[in-house]
């Protein structure tokens, strides 16, 4: 049987819950469950979670006192946190799962290489993916398609607070419209912030799906990746 392999983006905020801040643990427990839904159905996952619920490189470096450059290396680090969380969460629901760093720190998880990660992949662990691209200026958006794209993944998955794109925020506007499918193109021309430009530009030269979900469905996943998109948005080719 072809096994599907897909990869995962969740942003920090998500794993805040309602303090705002750190980790909370059931929703870390809600996630891995979730995984390991997908691994028992034969899906190989590859995950990258954001740094926000920690530090944001932008947010950091707003006062001019630290550099931009510095708060991106300080937000990759928390991205690096959040992994480290994600693998523990993993392994106590009794999967294996790998940490793979695009910053070397040999004490806490394997350095990136693609073929490893494809491996891996292939053994039925899960990878997550930290330290964004190793790069300051990109954003975590922009790390999740890069590695999708190198792992030949056959769709990101964006698991959000929201069911999908919206034509505005859905959450301040109660005449908002959601956007069941939109084309690359009118993602960027109409700065319709499904990820950031850079990644949704690097999708499309990939051709590879972008599906936005809401996380906190259970099963939401596992159905958007048997071929269910009911409840959610698709970017992609016309």
């Amino acid at each position: 049987m072809l096994r599907k392999r897909v990869l995962v983006k969740f942003s920090g905020e998500a794993l805040a819950g309602e303090d705002g801040f750190g980790i909370d643990t059931k929703i870390l427990k809600y996630i891995a469950d979730e995984i390991e839904n997908l691994i028992r159905n034969n899906v190989e996952v590859g995950i990258v979670i954001g740094g926000g619920n920690i530090i944001r490189g932008v947010t950091a470096a707003k006062d001019g006192i630290i550099t931009r450059t510095s708060g991106d290396y300080m937000g990759m680090l928390a991205t690096v946190i959040n992994a480290v969380a994600m693998q523990e969460a993993l392994e106590h629901n009794g999967l294996y799962a790998r940490v793979q760093s695009a910053i070397k720190m040999e004490q806490i998880a394997e350095t990136f290489i693609v073929r490893r990660a494809k491996r891996h992949l292939e053994k039925g662990r899960v990878v997550i993916f930290a330290a964004g691209t190793g790069n300051p200026f990109f954003t975590t958006d922009t790390a999740a398609t890069l590695r999708a794209v190198e792992i030949g993944a056959s769709m990101i998955i964006k698991a959000t607070k929201v069911d999908g794109v919206y034509n505005k925020d859905p959450n301040k506007y109660k005449d908002a419209k959601k956007l069941e499918t939109l084309t690359y193109d009118q993602a960027l021309n109409d700065h319709i912030k499904v990820m950031d430009d850079t990644s949704i530009a690097l999708a499309k030269d990939n051709s590879l799906p972008i599906v936005v979900c809401d996380m906190f469905t259970p099963g939401n996943l596992l159905k958007i990746i048997n071929g269910d998109l009911s409840s959610c948005s698709i970017v992609q080719k016309k």
